[in-house]
């Protein structure tokens, strides 16, 4: 079985934001393969998913709504943090520049032992401790 790959929360807020179809319909069929076990996410993941629709939507969506959500996305294989996560991001500071929080994305995404990291934030064709990310909007 091939290395699975580690969604980043942009990709999840694109799969419930209409504002850019192009990318949503991309975002949505991640979405879709993740719900089958194709790929993994965080738990932190998941938290800053939940605070961007409670907080940063207008209007911000209500708490049900989210709890459905995380609901559906439910089989989504989720990696929780622990304290070695918080030193490799800390690594993943001192060595690539990167804020923590986005080290923190990183070091899960090892953790899970994933081939790529998906995301729009991170810096396409970059190779983290030999996680390469890879924009799927591109």
């Amino acid at each position: 079985m091939s290395a699975p790959d580690f969604l980043d929360t942009n990709i999840l807020l694109y799969a419930y934001d209409a504002a850019d179809p192009a990318k949503q319909h991309i975002a949505q069929d991640l979405v879709r393969r993740a719900v089958a076990g194709e790929f993994l996410v965080s738990t932190q993941v998941l938290a800053e998913f939940a605070v961007r629709l409670l907080y940063k939507l207008s209007p911000p969506a209500h708490p049900g709504e989210v709890s459905a959500i995380l609901d559906a996305l439910g089989p989504i294989k989720a990696l929780a943090p622990d304290a070695d996560t918080v030193r490799r991001a800390l690594e993943a500071h001192a060595q690539y520049g990167l804020h923590f929080y986005d080290g923190m994305i990183l070091a899960a995404a090892e953790r899970g032992a994933c081939a790529r990291i998906l995301s729009e934030d991170l810096s396409a064709g970059q190779s983290y401790f030999g996680v390469k990310v890879e924009n799927p909007f591109a």
